[in-house]
């Protein structure tokens, strides 16, 4: 009689990667059309010419490794980084920046290593680090929420010309006032006006959070429940990171002054901060998967995502956080594995 020979952890799901990624992609809707509403057509072109680069580099890489093509496209994985990388990549991006990095994203971050499930660090978040270190001023050039705008958002068209053109190429996005500044950016450049005060005067600023950003956030936590109700991951992770961030953000929050880091709410609803927590953070391949070890790294990106934002060089850093724990994770999972029945400790002997 023949034996499998498996490798540990052993689950119960019967889901295979395919139909996950697929609830992935389809979980980030409620996020996507907020950011499409807030802020024009942009994200969604993002999304499409990063799709098509992700497959192209995909299926090129397959055909150089001499691997299925057919079969490994249709795990959807390449399409879940580009869909990922093409929402946290501004609005009306040029398309070389996207090429470059959804093309780094597939093939140095996850074909290098080996492909699907052998990339120890989170291919997008690679791809989104490589743009930003190496071209930062596009990187920070985010549009104008509809709040904020007395004109009309761009057009559909207006966003392919852009994405192909350049916005210089686009008479719409050259107008003074169409890009702008994230909230997060704004806040961490402060250093005269009170937060109430700062509020007032800047419209990158809605209720809550930034203008048109608090409803993304809130789009993405929607998406990552309907992921959780679906069990495609555990809650340890996500919620830990959420409760680090809130911690933080509350033992270091002054109510407002000149010098403040943002309340809780305001960290909870800005930037990536959702997308972060239910669509990155609980990444299988790149995260930790012991139970302990979930909640502990978790953790872990939520301190990070407050300290890099609050006193680092960037105002946001989901990448940064999430990429820094990928190298601690199996260090985490080394420490944190459960008891074997019938031992009494974890450790194996002579540790």
């Amino acid at each position: 009689m023949a034996l499998l020979n498996v490798t540990s952890p052993h689950t119960t799901n019967t889901m295979n990667t395919a139909r996950v990624m697929q609830l992935v992609l389809l979980a980030t809707i409620p996020g996507v059309l907020a950011l499409t509403w807030h802020f024009g057509w942009g994200t969604l072109v993002n999304i499409a010419w990063a799709s098509m680069v992700a497959i192209a580099a995909e299926s090129l890489m397959l055909y150089l490794r001499k691997r299925p093509i057919s079969f490994y496209l249709s795990d959807c994985s390449a399409l879940v980084t580009a869909v990922l990388l093409g929402i946290a990549l501004p609005p009306y991006s040029p398309w070389w920046l996207i090429f470059v990095g959804v093309g780094f994203a597939i093939i140095i971050a996850k074909h290098l290593y080996g492909g699907m499930g052998f990339n120890p660090f989170n291919p997008a978040m690679v791809g989104y680090v490589v743009l930003l270190i190496s071209y930062p001023v596009e990187m920070t050039i985010w549009a104008t929420p509809r709040e904020a705008l007395e004109l009309d958002l761009p057009s559909i068209g207006d966003a392919i010309q852009a994405l192909f053109l350049g916005r210089d190429a686009v008479a719409v996005l050259t107008v003074d006032g169409i890009t702008m500044a994230t909230p997060l950016d704004v806040l961490k450049q402060n250093n005269t006006l009170l937060v109430d005060d700062l509020w007032a005067q800047s419209p990158q600023f809605g209720r809550w959070a930034g203008a048109g950003w608090e409803w993304a956030n809130l789009g993405f936590l929607a998406g990552g429940i309907f992921l959780l109700t679906q069990r495609v991951f555990t809650w340890h992770a996500p919620i830990s990171m959420l409760i680090s961030l809130t911690i933080m953000a509350t033992l270091f929050y002054d109510g407002g002054s000149s010098n403040s880091g943002g309340s809780p709410l305001f960290h909870l609803l800005s930037g990536a901060t959702m997308l972060g927590a239910f669509f990155i953070v609980t990444d299988p391949v790149t995260s930790a998967v012991s139970v302990k070890g979930r909640i502990i790294y978790g953790a872990a990106i939520g301190i990070l995502l407050y300290l890099i934002r609050v006193w680092g060089n960037y105002p946001d850093a989901i990448a940064f956080s999430v990429l820094l724990m990928n190298f601690a994770a199996p260090l985490i999972d080394h420490y944190t594995q459960p008891r074997t029945y019938g031992h009494q400790s974890n450790r194996p002997r002579g540790e």
